[in-house]
């Protein structure tokens, strides 16, 4: 799921996660983040963390983001569906799926990951929403399902396993790579972490874990992950260029309340049978840009030359005329080169469209891509 904003909807106190100390004892550049002080990268730097977490394992603090359970008396899931546009109803005891808070007018609150856990399967789930957004998802809920109890697991810290080595290393501490494919949950017993949840998931576009440790037992557990020879700390820095090449959104810059899954071309998240049934918030103006077709989309571009398109850069068509607008860019180690993401005009989204970036007041050449930049390797069993 995509990483919380730095626009929050109001202010926070910059709060620690229990894995600060092993931060700075590492090196990590502390900023805040999201309402936290977290690393931006450690003296490997980013280029690093980025490429061996491609070919090795990389370890990633992300307890910022908020853990939720969700309890009700019964029938939790299709409650469930009228907040979110997913197929919840029928998920599988440990199966899970992305999907967003919408709005009234289709606008994404905030997009998160839903798991049905296997034990109390009948009437829990469990969320992983942005950290810049939880306190605002809770209050949300709570008015829209007020039969429903909402629990944030605040004594619990969120590690992220990433790369094609995450299952070899994590298979020395539990059974879970053996047990788990890719988009599916469970709970298990860690070696010196005690009972964790488990997703095989993540937010690189690699194979890889997400594990929801006690907070008392995280600092030890990430020492010994980080004792692996395969493993290495890295930052927010390489968090962001990763999901970038993934092709994944980021909340606050690609994805906000002015945008709809189908601008953001997420329908893949929302079933066949919840587009005719509708049913959610925000159901009417999703199903009406179905019918019509929506004005922009993201896309992916990728400029000529080496020159970066931040956030916000304006991109242009052959005529000069201003079609959209990047929502995040920057350098794409495993590309070697510039990436982009933004929203253009849908008449201009088709791969291969040749559109000008205003970069420094220079028209830059790029080109719409298909996304994602780089392959995805998730584990779908064998």
């Amino acid at each position: 799921m995509s990483e919380a904003a730095v626009k929050q909807p109001y202010p926070t106190p910059t709060r620690r996660t229990a894995l600060y100390d092993l931060h700075v004892s590492l090196g990590g550049k502390m900023v805040p983040f999201a309402g936290y002080e977290m690393p931006v990268q450690y003296p490997a730097g980013i280029m690093q963390e980025h490429l061996h977490t491609r070919k090795a394992a990389g370890l990633f603090d992300v307890s910022h983001m908020g853990q939720v359970f969700l309890q009700g008396e019964s029938n939790i899931r299709e409650q469930c569906e009228m907040i979110v546009p997913g197929d919840v109803r029928d998920l599988v005891p440990g199966a899970m799926r992305y999907s967003f808070l919408l709005d009234e007018h289709g606008g994404i609150l905030d997009d998160l990951m839903i798991t049905r856990p296997v034990e109390g399967a009948d009437n829990t789930l469990f969320l992983v929403v942005n950290a810049g957004c939880k306190e605002h998802d809770l209050i949300h809920i709570k008015n829209h399902l007020p039969g429903v109890e909402t629990t944030m697991l605040d004594d619990r810290s969120l590690l992220a396993l990433q790369g094609p080595y995450a299952a070899s290393v994590l298979a020395r501490f539990c059974d879970a790579p053996a047990k788990l494919k890719f988009m599916r949950a469970g709970k298990f017993e860690v070696k010196e972490a005690g009972t964790c949840y488990i997703s095989r998931s993540g937010y690189t576009g690699e194979d890889g874990f997400e594990i929801s440790v006690p907070s008392d037992a995280a600092e030890q557990f990430a020492r010994r992950l980080l004792e692996q020879p395969e493993v290495m700390p890295v930052g927010l820095g390489a968090r962001d260029s990763l999901r970038l090449e993934a092709g994944l959104c980021l909340y606050g810059h690609d994805l906000d309340t002015n945008t709809s899954p189908v601008d953001a071309d997420l329908m893949w998240a929302v079933a066949k049978r919840r587009r005719s049934e509708g049913g959610f918030i925000g159901a009417a103006h999703v199903q009406g840009q179905l019918a019509s077709g929506a004005t922009r989309k993201r896309v992916g571009i990728k400029p000529a030359g080496k020159a970066i398109a931040r956030e916000q850069t304006e991109i242009f068509d052959q005529r000069q005329g201003r079609i959209g607008v990047v929502t995040s860019g920057g350098f794409g180690p495993s590309v070697n080169g510039p990436i982009c993401m933004g929203y253009v005009q849908t008449a201009f989204a088709k791969p291969g469209t040749e559109v000008f970036l205003k970069v420094r007041g220079n028209d830059l050449p790029a080109r719409v891509v298909a996304l994602p930049f780089v392959q995805h390797r998730y584990f779908r069993g064998t």
